[in-house]
């Protein structure tokens, strides 16, 4: 989308219509690249083939399609529930302060062997 487009958006210009004369050509040029498009990449023969099932088998073709919709949904809602119910225990700043201090203490405390009494130091 261009400028001139988005502005139109944004503050609820006109939009061009497709039998406007100013924009026909360029609307015409579009559809022709799009049917180009299509047909290279052979998007338009599986449409087709997806449309003929669609006409021979109109129930199966909507339960196909509800289930796959559904199907999505349910997806959506267990991966919602999966990560609420995983959501990490929140912790305050002081908190996490107070654990990495005494990590600290424990690295620079005292091998095991040495007690570390003041009964030791203070009567030799």
């Amino acid at each position: 989308m261009n400028i001139k487009g988005f502005r139109r958006m944004l503050f609820g210009e006109k939009m061009p219509d497709k039998n406007d004369p100013q924009y026909k050509e360029r609307y015409e040029r579009e559809i022709e690249a799009g049917r180009k498009f299509a047909k290279a990449t052979r998007i338009d023969v599986a449409a087709a083939k997806v449309q003929k099932f669609a006409n021979l088998h109109r129930n199966l073709f909507l339960v196909i399609v509800f289930a796959f919709v559904l199907g999505g949904l349910v997806w959506n809602i267990y991966r919602i529930t999966v990560v609420y119910r995983h959501q990490p225990v929140q912790r305050t700043a002081t908190e996490i302060q107070d654990s990495i201090l005494r990590e600290r203490r424990k690295a620079f405390s005292l091998p095991s062997g040495n007690n570390n009494n003041k009964e030791e130091y203070t009567n030799p």
